[in-house]
């Protein structure tokens, strides 16, 4: 009744101008109808397939033994970073830019003075070996991992479950919410991996190209395959979401359930053209919640959320899609260039409105020491350009083509969305993709790197769905 005390509250104008969008609507939902039929044919996954990413050609047989690693340094590696952020140059900022040309040099200069004189990297370092660290040589990369056992509980139910990180994050960020899953009074805790993508912090980089997530996807079953799971749970953001999303595809019977932090699809179909177009003033004709609404069009609008935001924060993304390695060979040079390349990426994805702020907002959820392990990770394995040529690898073919985007995923899949992620997906979207969604929680609070900035909230999330997927 309420509806229709709205509709007749319109003049005839309205009246007509809803009849010609309800009607464009239903040819919508036809043509919406036969894509639906059509996605049924679509292949219900990704061939394995194999690879050899190491130097020189593939031996024989693989070496697959696994062998203990803590990371390391020496007083030469500290004293060489010194000298180079010594020998800094720094341009002075606009006036009141805040961080909105970049990261702000007023700031980056309290950073790097923190840096320089209190920063202990050898204390971080004992912080890094804490938890047991292994490599493995897989596809002819020495592939990094972090192992997690609980402590024993007697009733507690155990159950594996692979992380994964994503650019420009390490491993690091997960040591904050690991104690969460392993060391937990519930009834369920985890035994966790986590492994450093190859080309990323203490993972071996690939000597060919081609390494990409299906690439990555593929080695990292293998690895849990090693060390003896035939089925575990998977969770994942940025680079992280994608690469276990094609673990999912690939190989569904090993997945027993993926979770994910950052949402991907594409804008196609017709049911997702007209919900752009009309979704904000008929949101129940498109499944839209009213939470859907207020982060997909704001105060601003779609396109402005959505497309104009995005192309002012890809700019990273066309430069390492297409030549990393001159980019790269700057901030591979220079620590100080490589901080403010990264940590300016913690500040906007964090939330978009940081970049109002002279400071970035950055202390605001992490810890200066946090944030410059991260980039000791990078600065010390010298991997920023191989992190860098992963776009590259992935973004060289038309990405539309590939097989993994036209393939659904269906194990149980639990999707935590953020409300500063860079980009909001409806559940209503991401249907198209995922066809087993168990949980979609609308999260209060944080941004792109969940792991790092609400470690709590995203175990809390976590543990629910398994709980769900496990009928506990």
């Amino acid at each position: 009744p309420t509806r229709l005390q709205a509709l007749s509250s319109l003049d005839p104008t309205q009246q007509q101008q809803l009849l010609v969008a309800g009607s464009a609507v239903a040819v919508g939902g036809l043509l919406t109808c036969y894509y639906w039929v059509y996605q049924g044919t679509k292949t219900k996954r990704i061939p394995i397939g194999d690879g050899w990413w190491g130097a020189g050609e593939k031996p024989q047989s693989e070496d697959e033994k696994v062998f203990p690693f803590q990371v390391q340094t020496s007083d030469e590696e500290i004293q060489d970073l010194y000298d180079r952020i010594d020998r800094t140059r720094y341009t002075e900022p606009l006036k009141d830019t805040g961080f909105q040309y970049g990261f702000n040099s007023t700031y980056l200069k309290k950073v790097v003075s923190h840096w320089r004189h209190q920063f202990n990297w050898k204390k971080q370092i004992a912080i890094l070996n804490k938890y047991p660290q292994f490599k493995t040589n897989i596809e002819g990369l020495d592939v990094h991992f972090i192992h997690v056992r609980p402590p024993h509980r007697e009733g507690q139910r155990v159950l594996p479950l692979m992380l994964v990180h994503g650019w420009p994050g390490s491993v690091y960020e997960f040591y904050r919410i690991l104690p969460l899953l392993t060391d937990s009074l519930d009834s369920l805790a985890f035994e966790v991996i986590c492994p450093s993508i190859p080309g990323y912090g203490f993972s071996e980089a690939p000597h060919k190209q081609g390494f990409d997530t299906l690439a990555a996807a593929r080695v990292f079953h293998k690895l849990m395959e090693r060390l003896g799971f035939s089925g575990y749970y998977l969770q994942g953001g940025d680079w992280g979401s994608i690469i276990t999303t094609n673990m999912a595809q690939m190989k569904p019977e090993c997945v027993k359930g993926l979770h994910l932090n950052m949402l991907t699809n594409k804008l196609r179909g017709f049911g997702v053209l007209f919900s752009i177009l009309i979704g904000r003033y008929l949101p129940w004709l498109f499944g839209f919640t009213r939470e859907d609404v207020r982060r997909l069009f704001g105060s601003v609008g779609f396109m402005e959320r959505n497309f104009y935001e995005i192309i002012r924060e890809t700019g990273y993304l066309h430069i390492q899609g297409t030549k990393p390695d001159s980019a790269g060979c700057g901030v591979n040079d220079s620590p100080v260039g490589l901080a403010a390349y990264i940590l300016e990426k913690f500040s906007t994805w964090t939330d978009f409105n940081n970049r109002d702020l002279e400071d970035g907002g950055l202390e605001r959820k992490f810890t200066l020491d946090d944030l410059l392990t991260n980039i000791m990770i990078y600065w010390t394995t010298g991997s920023i350009v191989s992190s860098m040529r992963f776009y590259k690898e992935n973004l060289k073919t038309n990405i539309d083509n590939r097989l993994d985007n036209n393939t659904g995923v269906y194990v149980p899949t639990g999707l935590a969305a953020f409300p500063n992620e860079v980009r909001h997906v409806p559940q209503s979207w991401a249907r198209d993709r995922f066809r087993n969604i168990y949980s979609y929680s609308y999260m209060p609070r944080g941004g792109h790197f969940a792991a790092f900035e609400e470690p709590q909230l995203l175990a809390d999330d976590l543990l629910q769905f398994v709980k769900k997927v496990e009928k506990l």
